[in-house]
């Protein structure tokens, strides 16, 4: 189930957005709708963010005591993203194990440091949701409004407040409950888990550093995406904040369970293309096919740069192993 489950998601999305999609339609917008030369600068920034994570994760390790090269960090991040592309989340078990074997670390101290790295994207990515749905709220209910009025608005509003109140709530009281149940009990030890990860960055050295890192990785991120929006002639004339609803709709699908992102990620951005006017969702017409061009191109360049940065930091690795140790 752990390595089924996201190939089942990633063929059933792509099934259902590309069954009344013309595959033809897609290659001529790839061929005359596209400035390929933007997607250089796009690599480099890609580049960039891996290695500043890289340096985001070494302020961690720190913290433990534990000293790699910056290049063996750098190529940790490039093998993770790599291994997640054939299994799921597996990528950051690997990342863990490396380090740990490499530096004869205590894993249990380096896959910490890993979940408290990983825990604040999740917080980054749950504040820029917040803020984005809040400034581009306007195109959301002019969406929603066409397909079930300003009645459906406000329950719709009114609901994901609920939610929102409901799972505070409920995460507090899972932190406080003292119940001896076994499901509340395992709940309980993870969401102490997180929240002493959080706490451990905020006391560690080097904490202001973190966020600035934090800050460039997260911001190389959106500029990708930003500047790819600029290699199509029919998003071009999107601004920041329609990118910015691009950048966070597939960051949240990028939390899908799926190989790479295949399916949730062209999910996402078609439907966000869709409130600005560029196809429409779900796409069903040739027309829809610029949209779907665009979802395919970008993710399809990340992947194939993944691969690349991927079997150059294994090759890196395999020369490493076979010098002498001190």
């Amino acid at each position: 189930m752990k390595y089924g489950i996201p190939v089942a998601i990633s063929v059933g999305l792509a099934w259902f957005l590309y069954k009344n999609v013309d595959i033809d339609a897609i290659k001529k917008s790839l061929q005359q709708d596209v400035n390929y030369w933007w997607f250089v600068p796009v690599i480099v920034v890609s580049i960039m963010s891996h290695v500043f994570r890289a340096l985001r994760w070494r302020l961690q390790l720190r913290a433990i005591d534990v000293h790699p090269p910056l290049l063996a960090l750098v190529n940790s991040i490039f093998g993770t993203y790599f291994v997640n592309l054939l299994f799921p989340r597996l990528g950051e078990v690997w990342r863990t194990s490396y380090i740990a074997r490499r530096e004869r670390a205590s894993f249990s101290q380096v896959l910490g440091s890993m979940v408290g790295d990983r825990l604040s994207d999740t917080v980054v990515v749950a504040l820029l949701t917040l803020v984005t749905f809040f400034l581009a709220q306007d195109a959301f209910l002019k969406f929603l409004g066409q397909r079930g009025g300003e009645e459906a608005n406000a329950w719709i509003v009114m609901g994901v407040g609920v939610l929102c109140l409901v799972g505070i709530a409920s995460l507090v009281w899972i932190y406080r409950s003292t119940s001896e149940n076994v499901v509340l009990a395992r709940a309980r030890a993870i969401v102490r888990d997180l929240w002493q990860g959080l706490a451990t960055i905020a006391k560690m050295e080097g904490k202001w550093q973190f966020l600035l890192y934090t800050v460039l990785i997260w911001g190389c991120y959106f500029l990708q995406l930003y500047i790819a929006s600029k290699a199509f002639s029919f998003t071009s004339h999107l601004g920041v904040l329609p990118v910015l609803v691009l950048f966070v709709l597939s960051s949240i699908g990028m939390a899908v369970p799926s190989n790479g992102g295949l399916g949730p990620w062209q999910f996402a951005i078609i439907f966000g293309l869709s409130l600005y006017g560029v196809g429409a969702f779900p796409p069903s017409t040739p027309y829809d096919a610029q949209a779907s061009a665009f979802s395919w191109l970008v993710w399809g360049v990340q992947q194939l740069l993944l691969i690349v940065l991927g079997i150059f930091a294994f090759l890196c690795i395999a020369v490493e192993k076979k010098k002498p140790q001190e």
